[in-house]
């Protein structure tokens, strides 16, 4: 197949919990399966006329996320993923993630999973302490956690990622350090370690500024010593909060992280096509009875600038391993690279960036201070612009607020999500 078809990431968003977590303040319901049934049809009429939008290009990743797909019910979720390989042209060799909890899974399951297609599961374990789970208010316990890697196992699934998270109420960093032993124990292919954000609105933003919550350096400690242990078992970084054996990156978040194109299905998701951002209603209710009647389900869209789009390229492409070049700028944008390369050079002074095969990219000390840098950067960029008649009017708050139409996992591009 010729190499210059054009693909696409697929997300679809499944709003519905058991039970919401006390730091969630994602798109997600608990107490709604009522609206199940209708939320289905709604979201297989969403794909089903996307039909013609899709029709020029190749999926290679779907991306089933929420809420808590796994909780939906495996003959919903393989009924969506039949829609869209019966609309849509779904390559055989696409990487297909579930995200799921390990108290709403189970081998038949997952048997049926796997045989209809899926081939990545995500997996919410968040701590191995039982009572740090209790206190973030997940339904699971480390043991079900181990349950259902081994059931994932049995069922064929050799692409398994665990989340983990630090900076929670009482954590100790040596609880942390169990935590990461004990996932790592499981063997999976891929964990990606969050630190906590404390969402207003939330149960957990009351420990807002109290000692429950460890203070900035000690989750600076755990982040640092999570790359460094993962380091040593095999996981490279490859990205702010993931890490992975060789050739199990997530190839779906590598697309929000790489600026390539993404469709979003369900209420409240995000796509990205051509140099147009837009997502949907994030109200389930009114998500449904748009589709059903016909009416739009667009909340906001913004048309990107090359300008804007080479923001997103510096903000974005520190966020990975990989980086940045000066090659791949000068293809979005015709401005000079030096004044970035000069200060990335000072930061690699500071032992934040380092250069390899002429791309530059933050080390994990780089990281845990990269909404900093990355700010800085963009003055630079901003500076130079306007410097040459041709100002375009976007500061960094601009760029933060444009990539508000991203998809969550890039909202923030500081490492630190603490209170």
């Amino acid at each position: 197949m010729s190499t210059g078809i054009k693909r696409i990431g697929v997300y679809i968003h499944i709003p519905f919990c058991a039970s919401k977590c006390a730091y969630c303040d994602f798109n997600s319901k608990a107490g709604c399966d009522k609206l199940m049934p209708d939320y289905q049809r709604a979201l297989l009429k969403h794909i089903k006329e996307a039909e013609k939008q899709l029709s020029a290009y190749y999926i290679d990743t779907v991306y089933f996320g929420g809420g808590t797909p796994s909780y939906y019910g495996a003959e919903r979720l393989i009924e969506i993923l039949d829609t869209l390989k019966r609309h849509t042209k779904v390559l055989l060799d696409s990487e297909i993630t579930l995200e799921a909890n390990p108290d709403s899974v189970n081998t038949v399951m997952l048997q049926q999973l796997k045989k209809e297609g899926f081939n990545r599961i995500s997996f919410g374990v968040q701590s191995a302490n039982d009572k740090i789970l209790k206190n973030i208010g997940r339904r699971h316990n480390f043991a079900q956690a181990e349950n259902a890697v081994e059931s994932a196992r049995s069922a064929g699934f050799d692409n398994i990622s665990l989340d983990l998270m630090y900076g929670l109420p009482s954590q100790a960093k040596n609880d942390w350090a169990e935590t990461l032993k004990k996932a790592m124990a499981l063997k999976p292919e891929h964990i990606s370690c969050y630190g906590l954000k404390l969402e207003e609105g939330t149960p957990l933003y009351s420990f807002k500024d109290t000692p429950f919550i460890p203070d900035d350096d000690t989750q600076a400690d755990m982040y640092l010593y999570a790359a460094a242990q993962l380091k040593e078992f095999g996981y490279r970084q490859y990205e702010i909060s993931n890490f992975s054996q060789k050739g199990f990156e997530s190839i779906h978040n590598l697309k929000y992280w790489q600026c390539k194109e993404y469709i979003g299905f369900g209420a409240g998701a995000h796509s990205y096509m051509g140099s147009l951002r837009y997502s949907n209603i994030c109200d389930i209710g009114q998500y449904i009875e748009n589709i059903t009647s016909g009416g739009s389900i667009v909340d906001e869209r913004e048309e990107i600038s090359q300008f804007g789009k080479s923001s997103e390229y510096l903000m974005l492409g520190l966020r990975t391993s990989n980086g940045i070049s000066q090659h791949e700028y000068h293809d979005i944008f015709p401005c000079s690279f030096e004044p970035i390369e000069h200060y990335l050079t000072k930061c690699a002074k500071h032992g934040w960036a380092e250069k390899n095969e002429g791309r530059w990219s933050f080390t994990p000390n780089g990281f845990l201070i990269s909404n900093i840098l990355i700010g800085d950067i963009l003055e630079l960029q901003q500076g130079q612009w306007s410097s040459r008649g041709k100002y375009l009017g976007q500061s960094y708050e601009d760029i933060q607020q444009q990539l508000s139409m991203f998809p969550r996992e890039t909202h923030d591009i500081s490492v630190f999500k603490g209170g």
